[in-house]
């Protein structure tokens, strides 16, 4: 059993920035996924890493603006989240134990409570 921690959420205005954090309470060979989830729409996968190799994914509307990277030695993953756009705004949720296709939020095992981003325009 792993658990997942999220932190870092908060109001930002249009163009800011944010770290979220997905603190693990073991280390997982696996990927950790970010997803996040606005009112009225389905889950979706944002950005993975994966916490041996280092591999990186992402949907296309983040690329060039959000980064995701991993810190092993605090079992720890972070998503740099720059120039923020008021769409951006969601519960954002941290996931691994993915066995099949990465986006695919069904088929992630561990979840995290989330974290709310707010962005204002």
């Amino acid at each position: 059993q792993v658990q997942l921690v999220e932190s870092g959420g908060g109001s930002v205005q249009a163009g800011g920035s944010l770290r979220l954090s997905c603190a693990a309470s073991a280390y997982i060979d696996n990927f950790m996924t970010w997803f996040r989830q606005a009112p009225g729409k389905e889950r979706e996968a944002v950005a993975g890493i994966h916490t041996r190799f280092g591999g990186t994914l992402a949907t296309d509307s983040v690329k060039g603006r959000f980064t995701i990277f991993r810190d092993n030695a605090k079992n720890t993953v972070y998503l740099q989240m720059n120039s923020l756009k008021p769409e951006d705004t969601a519960m954002y949720y941290c996931a691994t134990g993915l066995s099949g296709s990465w986006p695919i939020a069904s088929n992630y095992k561990y979840w995290g409570q989330g974290t709310q981003v707010t962005v204002s325009s």
